[in-house]
């Protein structure tokens, strides 16, 4: 009468533990197994015991290597076309074309862009100091070619002058260049760098010596 009583708990834990091992669980199951095991330590016990009982039963099987199963998975997914003896006119024109194009392709892709046009020059092109101001169509840069930055202390800060009006900064340029969003470059304006206390004039106007100068001219 025995025999019909159910497992206790532990018993059930034992038994499920010892077919996971044995590896005669269904997938559901064993994923839940898997899941328990992440959590429950005593459960992880149980398993490491089995694994420990078991393990005597593949003392009489040799190891056998894995199989290299990767070369015939590449076969597979990327099968090689067999190649002609000869190939006609057509396919050898073909091939020329292809060839063509791509040359063509790798020289449009790595040739630079021409650069945007000057659109102002500032400062003569002797002068120690100069800068040069281009459009692209979306923003006016002006960067320094030649000279150095302002001395330790001072900036130098970029104006625009429209005629008959009062400069309106641009910003300063702390490095080799600025680009300022602009939604056109206005020819007959004039752009001006003057030297400015560290962080710009305190005025809203050139203070310090306009170091150089330049009108914007036609694209």
């Amino acid at each position: 009468m025995t025999d019909d009583l159910p497992l206790s708990p532990l018993d059930q834990d034992d038994a499920l533990a010892a077919e996971y091992v044995l590896g005669v669980l269904s997938l559901a199951d064993r994923s839940a197994v898997e899941a328990r095991l992440k959590n429950d330590s005593a459960f992880v016990a149980r398993v490491a015991a089995w694994e420990n009982r078991l393990s005597p039963l593949n003392d009489d099987y040799a190891e056998v290597p894995a199989p290299d199963l990767m070369p015939r998975i590449e076969a597979r997914l990327f099968p090689v076309a067999e190649q002609p003896a000869r190939r006609p006119l057509f396919g050898w024109l073909s091939g020329a074309a292809t060839a063509a194009a791509i040359a063509i392709a790798a020289v449009v892709m790595f040739t630079p862009p021409a650069p945007p046009p000057v659109v102002a020059t500032l400062g003569e092109a002797d002068a120690s100091l100069r800068f040069e101001a281009r459009f692209d169509g979306q923003a006016l840069t002006v960067t320094r070619v030649a000279g150095t930055a302002a001395p330790e202390g001072q900036v130098q800060q970029l104006w625009i002058i429209a005629p008959d009006a009062a400069p309106v900064s641009l910003g300063l340029l702390e490095g080799e260049s600025i680009a300022v969003p602009y939604p056109a470059a206005p020819a007959g304006w004039t752009l001006a760098v003057s030297v400015e206390p560290a962080g710009g004039s305190p005025t809203g106007a050139p203070t310090g010596p306009v170091v150089a100068a330049g009108v914007i001219t036609d694209l």
